[in-house]
């Protein structure tokens, strides 16, 4: 028996007698569903896309229904998964489906990775769970397996690589049940052969693993970038105004597109940032021309969001503005009830959560009772 013949046998061997990986869209047929799980697990872990999924599911359980929702009210609910661009294919997507195409998914490999925020992967698992076809899925905890497994180091980020461990998963393939296979090889990537601390004692697939045996098991697979991460440092505004807060969308190419924000400041250096102060506050407001009084009421210690290739870092100041809601920016005034239905990035929602808001409640109920 050829490796791949012994790999594909006993990866099904533990598929149907071992593996108990839970997962909501396991085992389904509806290709909406499919094709919803598939875009949520895009660069998501899949306990992570969990509660995501059926979120949408319960909001939107028809294609149709995702196509008709606005889609703020869709990133709001994607909130907390970066990545929004996903989001906004998913809601092309929808629309294209369900107005263009009656409803009718494409129900072949080259039709479906045709869809918007669809590659090759995305259309391999869609086609094998959705419609039995032929096609291999490649991902993290592919690429993981096989690399160990036949103990390949060719860097899995390299166009020879990519190539190379498309057509060895394209050999391993049980292309009489490609969905059964497809999700066997990814949950035991996900179970056994992890990342991190892999359970070899307990892999049925050991006494042939190149990688165990060669004892490089940690070494692999191989990439042959390193990501380079970019530290950006913001100081935001929350200002309030007669119980209204100045929001703006971000717009254009940059993190958090379409998202909204606090008005903010960006500085070229840490340095920079952590020396701002009341003055800098001051500096900013006139840089706008708002003419207003205004009173700091504090300044929250520094959070951070980490992105795939930004680390961010950020503060808030909270402002209360005196006098009539004049002042002429490009700014959005919204009720604290108004902001909770707008979609933030993780590092604004984080202040959100700490109670800012309830801060400047606070301190109107004081003012009051003063009164």
């Amino acid at each position: 028996m050829d490796r791949s013949n012994y790999f594909r046998q006993k990866l099904l061997l533990w598929h149907h007698s071992v593996n108990k990986r839970q997962l909501p869209w396991k085992g389904e047929k509806d290709v909406y569903r499919i094709w919803l799980s598939e875009i949520i697990l895009q660069q998501t872990r899949a306990e992570q896309g969990w509660k995501y999924y059926e979120r949408f599911v319960n909001q939107y359980p028809t294609v149709q229904k995702l196509a008709k929702a606005p889609l703020e009210e869709v990133y709001k609910l994607w909130e907390g998964l970066g990545y929004y661009n996903r989001c906004r294919n998913l809601h092309s997507t929808a629309q294209f489906i369900a107005f263009e195409l009656k409803g009718k998914f494409p129900d072949t490999f080259e039709t479906i990775i045709e869809l918007k925020g669809v590659g090759p992967y995305t259309a391999a698992a869609i086609a094998s769970f959705g419609f039995g076809l032929p096609h291999a899925v490649v991902d993290g905890n592919v690429f993981r397996v096989l690399s160990r497994f036949f103990g390949i180091d060719t860097p899995i980020d390299s166009t020879e690589g990519k190539k190379q461990f498309q057509q060895l998963a394209n050999v391993c393939l049980d292309t009489s049940d490609p969905a059964a296979y497809n999700q066997a090889i990814m949950d035991f990537g996900a179970t056994v052969c992890k990342p991190d601390l892999p359970d070899c004692r307990n892999c049925n697939l050991k006494t042939k693993c190149v990688a165990f045996e060669k004892g490089v098991v940690n070494e692999l697979p191989f990439k042959e970038k390193k990501n380079k991460i970019r530290k950006r440092w913001f100081r935001f505004y929350i200002m309030e105004l007669k119980g209204t807060f100045a929001v703006q969308k971000r717009t254009g190419k940059d993190v958090w597109g379409n998202l909204y924000e606090f008005p903010n400041e960006e500085y070229k250096t840490e340095k920079e940032w952590k020396l701002a102060n009341t003055s800098s506050t001051e500096t900013w407001f006139k840089s706008r021309k708002i003419k207003q009084s205004f009173t700091v009421l504090s300044t929250s210690k520094p959070i951070k969001q980490q992105l795939s290739h930004q680390l961010i870092y950020g503060n808030a100041v909270l402002v209360q503005i005196k006098g009539k809601q004049t002042i002429l920016q490009d700014w959005e005034w919204k009720t604290a009830t108004q902001l909770k239905q707008l979609p933030f990035p993780k590092l604004l929602n984080d202040f959100l959560n700490a109670g800012v808001l309830e801060l400047f409640a606070a301190r109107h109920t004081t003012v009051k009772q003063k009164t």
